[in-house]
């Protein structure tokens, strides 16, 4: 009788030696284990951002699209007054981000209402009331430089608003801002567009006083930016509306500049532009953005002396040209400070 060779079990194998030469070739080549990925730290991101390149080119089409905004919210203020024309544009700028919104899937529910609300008062309703009402008298370059004071402001009301204190180049920051102020302001000719010019910096100040609230609610509360920011809008539009229903002024001259300019504030001057400005925030960091928003004076009075014919006088060039120093210093420190330790 002819013994069979007896396998142990361990070493059978279930299937047999024609499906084992068939699974053997079907059978891709085992690629080895991926490795668990690293946590991404703020410090990764900060060396590599992701899409920096396309932050730069939208942080460029940012200042465009906000700095010849100035011309064309001259132009409205010719035909309407400035609380009509900014109570048209932020209630049609605000349904307009709402829309986005919605189609960004994004909540639709505010929070913190009362200190949104207050937000919308300072740094909309104020900021572009006072602007516009400035532009009815001043010229749009000097008015969009004086607007851009308020980082100064900002340290200033940061300072006792929310007890931070001032270092490094940020003294150099305030005093130089005071010293362009003073030359474009020119307080030894006390006639002309002064008054435009306070206003101007009544807005800057205001939005000041905007961002040192909306600073300190991001710190108790988390909210999502572009929510506030579209909720800060619709909330702005009252006052604005309440200021156009109680003060008398003759009715809008609905000509084609007009609707122009305002269909150019409303969409690539608000919708277009908070929406680059999110991109923007969240690729790159705030000092390299804030050093981009130099941008915008700067179109506004390269495009106001272009299409308006406004040239400024030798000694408000001086004055602008000080105001981007100290700019240009304050978005160093704001770079210093967020470089890790």
């Amino acid at each position: 009788m002819r013994l069979q060779r007896r396998v142990p079990e361990p070493f059978r194998h279930p299937l047999p030696l024609t499906a084992r030469l068939s699974a053997r070739v079907e059978a891709p080549h085992p690629l080895p284990p991926t490795p668990h990925p690293l946590p991404l730290t703020s410090t990764m991101l900060t060396k590599h951002p992701p899409n920096s390149r396309s932050a730069i080119w939208a942080l460029l089409l940012l200042a465009a699209l906000w700095g010849y905004n100035w011309v064309q919210m001259k132009i409205a203020v010719q035909y309407a007054s400035p609380f009509q024309f900014s109570a048209w544009r932020v209630a049609l700028g605000g349904l307009t981000l709402l829309l986005a919104m919605v189609w960004l899937r994004k909540p639709l529910k505010p929070k913190a209402i009362p200190e949104t609300c207050l937000i919308g008062l300072l740094q909309t309703a104020g900021v572009y009331g006072l602007a516009s009402w400035a532009l009815v008298s001043g010229g749009a370059g000097k008015t969009s430089v004086l607007v851009y004071t308020m980082p100064f402001w900002t340290i200033l009301f940061a300072w006792f608003g929310l007890g931070e204190r001032v270092r490094g180049l940020q003294w150099w920051v305030i005093g130089l801002g005071l010293a362009g102020l003073v030359l474009i302001l020119e307080p030894q000719q006390m006639g002309g567009t002064v008054g435009s010019k306070l206003l101007a910096v009544l807005a800057g100040m205001s939005w000041a006083g905007g961002a040192v609230v909306t600073k300190r609610l991001r710190q108790r509360t988390e909210v999502d930016l572009f929510s506030l920011t579209t909720w800060q809008t619709i909330f702005a539009a009252v006052p604005l509306i309440a200021v156009v229903l109680l003060t008398p002024a003759e009715p809008i001259d609905w000509s084609t500049p007009f609707l122009i300019a305002l269909v150019y504030n409303v969409i690539p001057g608000t919708a277009v532009a908070a929406l680059l400005w999110m991109f923007v925030l969240d690729r790159l960091s705030a000092g390299t953005a804030g050093l981009g928003v130099l941008l915008n004076p700067t179109v506004g009075v390269l495009a106001a002396w272009i299409q308006l014919g406004e040239r400024p006088s030798a000694i408000e060039t001086m004055g602008m040209i000080v105001l981007a120093l100290a700019l240009i210093l304050n978005a160093i420190q704001a770079m210093r400070s967020a470089q890790p330790s």
